[in-house]
């Protein structure tokens, strides 16, 4: 056990790391062929970070070195990065050192597998082919069947949990990660992850002012050190789905909730009787924290007739249509607009497979071509994508 701490403008360490002994048994552990492809998946969407291209420039003696000391109990993470964006609202982001992403990507190709056949298939988010897309399909499909088509009444109830990634107990999810993880170098590894404090050693990037935006109940900063996991991380989205279907568990098996459906920490059920909701309201209040020690957020608690309405994943399921939030459209339009000439053809073209996932876009890209247009340049008759040139 290391303890050091020191403080700069810029670098703030206050941290315990704990070293990953090796294992007893290293058939259970990895090969370095492993290794390489967990960086291949590292890399995939991280690769012009700055840490992945110091990573790069030796690659080889780098995942050697990284082997070495996964094998022989001398690794350690590294520094984090912290930032704050903006958009929705502000909220504190963490981003581990490249070579630590390469870990939780070894980590998640060689566990995941287990968990995720547990899941319900109703469990969305850090699950392949399970996106915003998929969440929102599948929920339609629900509502069409509870509403026989639109031709019967139902209800709805959706609801998250309040500061969910901050308020996590991490000695309640390292006791359902072990329930599943027998294997002594890949608990250990897990353990090691799951418990590393990120606030003792990083790096805050952006202006000071942002991070006042952020309210103390929201930032893992002001956690006590059992609690949180750092928005920004593989890790830390498959360890929220891990923690979560305790949840997902509760409402499908012991609620009997026929349909329900949940995203992170957003869910949502639907029945024919308010009765039956506000019932499984009042379980779920009482469930979350005696179980995981989780609330819901009161104030973002809606129950109400289906026709009306559900938004969800950045779609709104109305009947007989979807379609995008208002508050996604506006800001397509917004960046847009602000994007400079040089990576318009990217954002805007990003913007158009977004609004396309709803079944009812083409008002939207209509206006979302307007705008692209407006700047000079070309869009193509179907409003699904732009060009290089400028419009005639």
């Amino acid at each position: 056990m290391r303890t050091s701490t020191t403080a700069t403008r810029t670098t703030t360490t206050r941290t315990t790391s704990f070293a990953l002994a090796p294992s007893a048994d290293w058939e259970d552990g990895f090969t370095f062929a492993e290794l390489v492809e967990a960086y291949l998946d590292c890399r995939r969407t991280k690769r012009n970070s700055r840490s992945a291209l110091a990573f790069e420039v030796r690659l080889e003696r780098n995942l050697r070195l990284l082997y070495d000391e996964l094998i022989d109990g001398s690794y350690t993470p590294g520094r984090s990065i912290c930032f704050v964006i903006t958009r929705p609202k502000p909220r504190e982001v963490w981003a581990a050192d490249f070579r630590d992403r390469v870990v939780h990507h070894l980590l998640y190709r060689r566990i995941a597998p287990r968990f995720e056949r547990s899941f319900i298939a109703d469990s969305c988010a850090c699950i392949k082919g399970r996106g915003t897309l998929y969440a929102a399909q599948r929920l339609e499909v629900k509502v069409r069947s509870i509403t026989q088509n639109w031709s019967k009444a139902a209800w709805y109830l959706k609801a998250d949990l309040a500061n969910f990634f901050v308020s996590i107990d991490k000695g309640i999810l390292l006791e359902l990660l072990h329930a599943k993880i027998a294997e002594p170098f890949w608990r250990e590894l897990t353990e090691l992850v799951l418990m590393h404090d990120p606030r003792g050693d990083f790096e805050y990037r952006g202006p000071r002012e942002l991070l006042e935006r952020v309210p103390p109940h929201k930032r893992l900063m002001e956690q006590a050190p059992h609690l949180g996991l750092p928005i920004g991380n593989l890790s830390s989205q498959f360890f929220a789905n891990v923690y979560l279907n305790e949840l997902d568990q509760r409402v499908k098996h012991q609620l009997q909730a026929r349909h329900y459906i949940r995203y992170v920490d957003d869910f949502v059920i639907l029945h024919d009787s308010p009765a039956f909701l506000n019932a499984a309201l009042a379980d779920l209040d009482a469930f979350l924290p005696a179980r995981l020690g989780a609330r819901i957020n009161p104030t973002k608690t809606i129950l109400q007739p289906i026709d009306r309405g559900i938004d969800f994943v950045g779609q709104v399921i109305k009947p007989w249509h979807r379609t995008t939030r208002k508050r996604t459209r506006n800001e397509a339009m917004r960046r847009v607009a602000d994007t400079p000439d040089l990576d318009l053809m990217q954002v805007a073209n990003s913007y158009f497979g977004l609004l396309r996932q709803a079944s009812a876009s083409h008002h939207d890209r209509a206006q979302l071509a307007n705008v692209i247009r407006s700047r000079g340049r070309a869009v193509d008759a179907a409003f699904t994508k732009t060009f290089r040139g400028s419009a005639a």
